[in-house]
């Protein structure tokens, strides 16, 4: 099945990812958009644009979907925006957050409401709300302490209960009532912030109480929650939407399905949808692809070095102590970091599982006397072993609930009797035991804890506690197996141009814990890891808190390649505070943690570690190498290119708060003038890079071979970059090795001037064509 009958009528050729903020709203957005369409992309991706809680950097928190955010200048500034765009050629796509909304009574007005008039309120099926737990109430984790330390704060002025700044609704004929009977009548609870990790009884995003989910499966919250994007669509303001974290839905392919009605079709759409392993995108989900993370691991990974990134984990488990039964190993430090997360971070989820399915079980005399605790630890195991982000229907519940999942999760049991209650749980997910509302909504909410599970324990926990090279812990990696081969390369490319010509590619974005330039640098490791030991061994004598900080640390600065403790700093904190062993964001170790700081300060923030020594300074020009390889490869291969702000230039950050700063334009460098040539000819020649365009690899021969990264699109483009330039470089350069271009004649796009000719008669010796640079990009000359 292709997905070429879900392509819109207009398929952007590039876009440009811009990060808005009150510092940075449609206005100055609007001043970019000459510099942005010279660059040559044809849309520009706007993070999200509907009113989000004041001062949000992100937009993520949206507090009212009716209104299109007043702080980057309202909709009068929007349609400015887009009216300026399409003036220079450009289109505008906008990010798109359907799963979640800000839990801020102060500024969100449907949650406002539903705590005001309770279950009755006309907002009442906006949310996720589970009142089988305790009283009923809804339990708001807002106090920043137990509530008998904060009551003598609480009071209520014009109508609302405040408390500190924080503003909550009463219960109509509530206001005259003495404070604790106040307290008691309300439709919700407040509560300390550090009940929300076991007593939450709404739905969030991740492990984020301030994200409330929303349940845009019903129809009525759909529209509410969709008028105004889907209006800016109908006025041709918005041309494509990215949807925001679709595995949080309780039906995304529903949901996509009734977005595409509602937009007639003429969107181009992509979705966050993170694919792990040989997963694919379903074929029947009504989108243009994903919004890139596939493609990143792919040109991440086939320019990786694997028995370089072999040799980085022997030295890593050398360096920090940990063997691989101790941390040592990928695959076992992700899953206890998932039986961490799944009993702890989230356990009110898994809590609210627990109750559904002694429910489901209490009803059928086929499953009946499974005790609670074992459909809660059936639960848990089965979330644990669930081998990707989340399974859709039952179908796809089967093949990743498998027999063998099923029978380790049993093995957890000291009973063999209890452990039925596995059997139980799978076949309630399987859809064996009923399809009522209450079997899908169990199904739905496995489904839904499954992917914030695989987030949280993956990307933001294991991630930062496995690091042997760290340019491969990125969402979508997979850090136990960085490289890919050439031939899982083009395999993969060849399947994106047949099935998801029109997705999106990237290489960094909001989101990425190092932008691509920095995972650059720390990737050419793999092709020198004795240059890093050597480097470790140079900057032994300045003390760490423990040796995996060490080694993350200064592996970070490495990448990152000036010091900078200002950016450094922040950086290596979130990494031991998302690492969770000796301190983590609620749970803090002030005395580490200062430890931290002043070895960040005195070295990884410091040291220049990549002119430490003359070893480290040679390897600038293979980093440089690899980084132009990799902007050019994602440019023309299958998919539409994103750019993210600023990296038309070399661009090195760090997470937040660099990946989310505002656009800074620059002075062009050598990346810009590559980047202006690569989308110029997307542009010149769009049926070269479209749908139909295909991927053929195009294979060198000689003895530097697998050096040379080569394709084709449509007959009509040449990609061809350096593969591992510095092992290139040792083995003895490219000495006779040839490409044999197609048939005809053939231009060079990046300097103007190269011609050269095509076919088994014409070898073009790689030495030539790589002569002034490590990258070609080469145009069929059109009689």
């Amino acid at each position: 099945m292709t997905s070429l009958r879900h392509a819109p009528a207009v398929v952007p050729t590039a876009t440009y990812r811009i990060q808005l903020q009150p510092a940075f709203p449609f206005a100055s957005a609007e001043r970019a958009v000459p510099h942005l369409a010279g660059l040559g992309v044809s849309h520009l991706h706007l993070s999200p644009v509907l009113e989000a809680v004041p001062g949000s950097l992100h937009g993520y928190d949206v507090t009212d979907h009716r209104a299109v955010r007043a702080e980057l200048g309202g909709e009068a500034g929007l349609r400015s925006l887009a009216a300026t765009a399409r003036a220079h050629g450009l289109g505008l796509v906008v990010d798109l957050v359907p799963n979640h909304m800000a839990a801020s009574p102060s500024h969100n007005h449907a949650l406002r409401e539903v705590l005001r008039h309770g279950p009755d309120s006309p907002y009442g099926r906006w949310f996720d709300l589970d009142r089988s737990a305790g009283d009923g109430r809804l339990l708001l984790p807002v106090l920043p302490a137990r509530l008998s330390e904060v009551r003598d704060r609480l009071r209520v002025e014009g109508g609302a209960l405040r408390l500190d700044g924080q503003e909550f609704p009463l219960r109509e004929g509530t206001a005259h009532l003495p404070l604790d009977e106040l307290l008691a009548a309300q439709w919700y609870r407040l509560g300390w912030w550090r009940l929300a990790r076991t007593e939450l009884n709404y739905r969030r995003f991740f492990t984020v109480s301030d994200l409330i989910g929303v349940r845009v499966e019903d129809p009525e919250v759909f529209a509410a929650t969709h008028e105004k994007v889907l209006e800016l669509v109908a006025d041709g303001v918005v041309e494509g939407l990215r949807i925001d974290h679709p595995d949080g839905l309780a039906d995304p392919q529903g949901y996509l399905e009734r977005l595409a009605a509602a937009t007639g079709g003429r969107c181009w759409t992509v979705v966050e949808k993170i694919l792990t392993g040989p997963e694919t995108l379903p074929d029947a989900w009504p989108v243009a692809g994903t919004t890139g993370y596939d493609a990143l691991r792919l040109v991440d990974g086939v320019l990786t070095d694997p028995e370089g990134a072999g040799e980085l984990t022997a030295l890593y488990r050398e360096f920090t102590g940990r063997s691989a039964d101790r941390g040592g190993d990928w695959e076992a430090t992700a899953r206890r970091a998932g039986y961490e997360v799944v009993r702890h971070d989230l356990a009110a989820e898994t809590a609210v599982l627990a109750r559904a399915a002694v429910r489901l079980c209490a009803a059928d005399p086929a499953l009946q006397d499974h005790a609670p605790w074992a459909l809660r630890t059936a639960i848990e195991e089965l979330l644990v072993r669930v081998p990707v982000y989340r399974p859709y229907g039952t179908g796809d519940a089967g093949r990743v609930l498998t027999p063998e999942a099923a029978r380790c999760a049993r093995a957890a049991f000291a009973v063999p009797e209890e452990a039925t209650a596995v059997d139980a749980v799978r076949g309630l997910l399987l859809g064996e035991h009923g399809d009522s509302p209450e079997h899908r909504a169990f199904r739905a909410r496995f489904a839904q804890t499954s992917s914030a599970l695989r987030a949280k324990s993956t990307e933001d926990t294991a991630f930062y506690r496995y690091a042997p090279l760290l340019s491969a812990n990125e969402v979508g990696g997979d850090p136990g197996r960085p490289a890919v081969t050439v031939a899982e390369f083009h395999a993969a490319c060849a399947r994106l141009a047949r099935d998801w010509p029109a997705g999106g590619t990237v290489l960094t974005t909001h989101d990425t814990k190092r932008s691509a330039d920095v995972r650059a640098a720390i990737a050419v490791l793999t092709q020198c890891p004795d240059v890093w030991a050597g480097l470790l061994a140079e900057v032994a004598g300045i003390p760490a808190p423990d040796p995996h900080l060490a080694w993350t640390a200064w592996q970070t600065a490495f990448g990152f390649g000036t010091p900078d403790p200002e950016r450094i700093g922040p950086a290596v904190l979130k990494a031991v505070r998302e690492e969770g062993l000796r301190t983590s964001w609620t749970e803090q170790d002030p005395a580490y943690e200062r430890a931290v700081a002043e070895f960040t300060a005195a070295g990884p923030g410091r040291v220049p570690l990549r002119t430490a020594s003359e070893a480290a300074f040679a390897l600038e020009p293979h980093i440089r190498a690899h980084g132009d390889g990799a902007a050019l490869v994602q440019l023309t291969m299958p998919g539409v290119p994103e750019l993210y702000q600023n990296t038309e230039r070399e661009y090195r950050a760090l997470v937040d708060p660099d990946n989310r700063a505002p656009l800074a334009p620059g002075p062009d460098d050598e990346r810009t003038a590559l980047v202006r040539a690569a989308l110029r000819l997307r542009r010149e020649r769009p049926a070269a890079f479209g749908p139909g365009a295909g991927h053929l690899p195009l294979a060198a021969e000689g003895p530097a071979a697998a050096h040379c990264l080569a394709f084709v699109r449509s007959d009509e483009v040449v990609t061809a970059v350096t593969r591992l330039s510095l092992r290139l470089a040792e083995a003895g350069g490219w000495r006779d090795t040839e490409l044999v271009l197609p048939e005809g004649r053939w231009a060079d796009v990046l300097d103007g001037v190269r011609e050269f000719t095509g076919g088994p008669e014409s070898e073009l010796k790689l030495a030539e064509l790589f002569a002034d640079r490590p990258v070609a990009l080469l145009a069929r000359i059109r009689a």
